[in-house]
């Protein structure tokens, strides 16, 4: 399937999704809202990788959030009637937006598998809800990130401050915030905000790709666990995070992998893992293959 924004390709078991439109800066035009999480969902519900890297071209990651997503919220009309009661549905009309735009990030966060952000030059405005949405961050040296709607007299609203605020300190965060200033790539990465940074786009994504592969190596029920059980105790308790763990392992836990994977180690091969089931989408699908 083709996409306007992203060229989506998969080679042994790791799914690479690049940002294609360079000469625009890779902005966030209506269809990259609708495409990103048709991208996942297909990925995720059918178990075609078992990690993926996202990826971009050009000069910059994502210059963020291109206004024509949000449209004209009142339509041309000369009946004064029709007028009235669209501005009174304005306020609803961009909370709806404001929603389905939140869930196209989401997608990445719940999706069962790693997903890697590789970040070169700016990531601007929606580009950080973007990036931090991801499971790993990486970027070139001359990158950078900035909360770039303060500039233009907006408040984040697609998943910057929940995200942000759980990855660096709050008042780094209130500053960004507040200044609209750059965070370039070694203050990011000396946070914590990014693993690593390479001196070019090139290093990165050779870098990425083997972290990839090695992900892609290990058990996929334990990776996806793994992440399940990380998300799940950023947002609760650790009392509550451990119970949840024991009841995700005494209904998980596979010893055939454990064996497979020991085994593997012991004769020094790559082991023979199961993959992910495909998800049920729809009822009545057959779910077994």
């Amino acid at each position: 399937m083709t996409y306007k924004c992203f060229d989506v390709s998969i080679e042994k078991n790791i799914a690479h999704i690049v940002l294609n439109r360079p000469d625009k800066r890779n902005s966030m035009i209506p269809e990259f809202w609708d495409e990103l999480p048709a991208i996942i969902k297909d990925l995720d519900d059918h178990a075609r990788a078992r990690v993926i890297v996202l990826s971009s071209t050009g000069p910059h990651f994502t210059s963020g959030l291109d206004t024509a997503v949000f449209g004209s919220t009142i339509e041309n009309s000369n009946n004064q009637e029709t007028l009235e009661k669209l501005e009174r549905q304005r306020s609803a009309k961009f909370y709806d937006t404001v929603k389905y735009m939140q869930q196209t990030f989401s997608c990445l966060e719940n999706c069962r598998v790693p997903v890697l952000a590789a970040i070169q030059g700016g990531a601007i405005g929606g580009g950080v809800d973007l990036i931090t949405a991801c499971d790993m961050r990486y970027m070139t040296a001359d990158g950078f990130l900035t909360i770039f709607e303060i500039n233009i007299g907006m408040t984040a609203d697609v998943g910057t401050f929940p995200r942000l605020t759980r990855l660096i300190p709050e008042g780094v965060v209130k500053e960004l915030a507040y200044t609209g200033r750059r965070m370039l790539a070694q203050e990011a990465r000396a946070l914590g905000l990014v693993n690593a940074v390479f001196p070019d786009h090139d290093a990165m994504l050779e870098a990425v790709m083997d972290i990839a592969r090695a992900i892609a190596a290990k058990a996929p029920l334990a990776i996806y666990g793994s992440k399940r059980i990380i998300n799940y105790a950023r947002d609760h308790s650790t009392a509550d995070s451990l119970d949840y763990i024991g009841i995700w392992n005494a209904s998980m836990l596979q010893a055939a992998e454990i064996n497979e994977a020991m085994a593997a180690g012991r004769d020094k091969r790559q082991g023979d893992f199961v993959d992910l089931p495909t998800n049920r989408v729809k009822m009545g699908a057959d779910v077994i293959d």
